[in-house]
């Protein structure tokens, strides 16, 4: 025996378990006890009874231990029961029959939850895109889709939120960071930490234009995330269309530009994530254009792209409000150039009034026949006849005129 024989049963017990371990060990103590009652002496020495009964004693309480650690082990064994066996007293099936595990309180949903939850996000349906846009209004939302780049969707390689500022920053210079001057805008019943300059809000209502119901806000590690300052334009998406050719100042602005930020529903917004026009609309449709309209006003503000899809969403939900305005910061798009009126036709050349016909010049009277010259009843044989005859001159028409006696024809004869 000794040590060497307390080795060998440790070896052998440990082929079956544990709690063989200890029922061996503890008979070889209770042995090994007995007789150093019995003898005075054993592998330990000379030893008193005293000893060698609290040998005895130690013994007996590894069989013991051993015999309880097995017990669980034997209940939680599936054994089939034959049929010939009897049924266990109700003791027996009180001692071997668990407790009962308690249930564990469940925890409140965290956002995550609640916005896997939600219901798929609807899309705009189909519209010609051409023809909506080629009826906008000037200084509309709708007229300024047609003013934003179509390309597609760049890689999101390099994206990092820290890239549009290291958490909220404050842009305007007035004490408080962007997150809390966005719960100050849009919060009513609103109170304030003390010692702030009522700038961080503890508590509040939103009238949340996502989903049209009313949020009470109050600040806290399990509360404030029910109240989310939203990324109206999410920066994951102004990444991949243009913001990656930034300079750090241009994209903090960008983060930071309360015309890109409304305090909304948090797991409508965990929902939207970086989801653009084409792919997340709020579910309160009335307030869809006002929505896209300010998606519209960011992108043109900041030279942003779109993809066709996007475009094509934008315009579907302006269609339905085409007088929906840009939101108050955005850029301006600049006027079209009014059409020069034509030119008058030029006046027709005065047609000159035709010459007038002149009168036909009279046709000239016709001369008039000589006078028939009667025969001369006196005749007078030439001028000296007629001076003779007292007849002289002789004038045409008289008795005696003649042609030989008017040499000259002038009608007097004999002159």
């Amino acid at each position: 025996m000794g040590l060497a024989g307390l080795a060998t049963v440790m070896v052998i017990g440990l082929t079956g378990g544990p709690t063989i371990v200890l029922a061996l060990v503890g008979l070889y103590l209770i042995i090994t006890g007995l007789w150093a009652v019995v003898r005075r002496s054993s592998w330990l020495g000379r030893t008193r009874r005293r000893v060698g009964a609290g040998v005895v004693a130690g013994g007996f309480m590894l069989v013991m231990i051993g015999g309880a650690v097995a017990a669980p082990a034997e209940e939680t064994a599936p054994v089939a029961e034959p049929s010939a066996t009897p049924s266990a007293s109700p003791a027996e099936k009180a001692q071997r029959t668990p407790a009962p595990t308690p249930t564990p309180t469940p925890s409140p949903p965290t956002p995550e939850d609640l916005a896997a939850a939600l219901p798929a996000p609807e899309l705009a349906p189909e519209v010609d895109v051409a023809a909506v846009t080629a009826t906008a209004l000037p200084e509309t939302a709708l007229a300024a889709v047609s003013l934003l780049e179509v390309k597609g969707r760049a890689p999101k390689t390099g994206y990092n939120r820290d890239l549009f500022g290291n958490g909220w920053l404050d842009p305007d210079r007035n004490g408080c960071d962007a997150r809390n001057d966005m719960l100050d805008r849009d919060l009513t019943d609103k109170t304030f930490k003390a010692g702030t300059s009522d700038c961080v809000v503890l508590t509040g209502v939103l009238a949340d234009p996502y989903s049209g119901t009313t949020i009470t806000f109050q600040r806290g590690a399990q509360t404030s995330t029910a109240v989310q300052v939203d990324h109206v334009v999410a920066l994951s998406d102004a990444w991949q269309k243009g913001a990656q050719q930034w300079d750090e100042t241009k994209r903090k602005a960008f983060g930071n530009d309360p015309l890109n930020l409304l305090a909304v529903d948090g797991p409508l917004n965990m929902q939207k994530g970086d989801g653009d026009t084409a792919t997340w609309l709020p579910p309160h449709k009335p307030y869809r254009c006002a929505y896209v309209a300010r998606q519209v006003g960011v992108k043109y503000t900041y030279g942003l792209w779109v993809t066709e899809a996007e475009r094509n969403a934008m315009v579907s939900v302006l269609s339905t409000c085409p007088d929906e305005p840009l939101p108050t910061g955005s850029a301006v798009p600049p006027q079209p150039e009014p059409e020069p009126a034509p030119a008058p036709a030029p006046a027709p050349a005065p047609v000159p009034a035709p010459a007038p016909v002149p009168a036909p010049e009279p046709a000239p009277a016709p001369a008039p026949a000589p006078a028939q010259v009667p025969e001369p009843s006196v005749y007078y044989k030439n001028c000296t006849a007629a001076r003779d005859a007292g007849a002289a001159p002789v004038l045409v028409g008289q008795p005696g005129y003649g042609t030989h006696l008017d040499r000259d024809g002038d009608g007097i004869g004999c002159e």
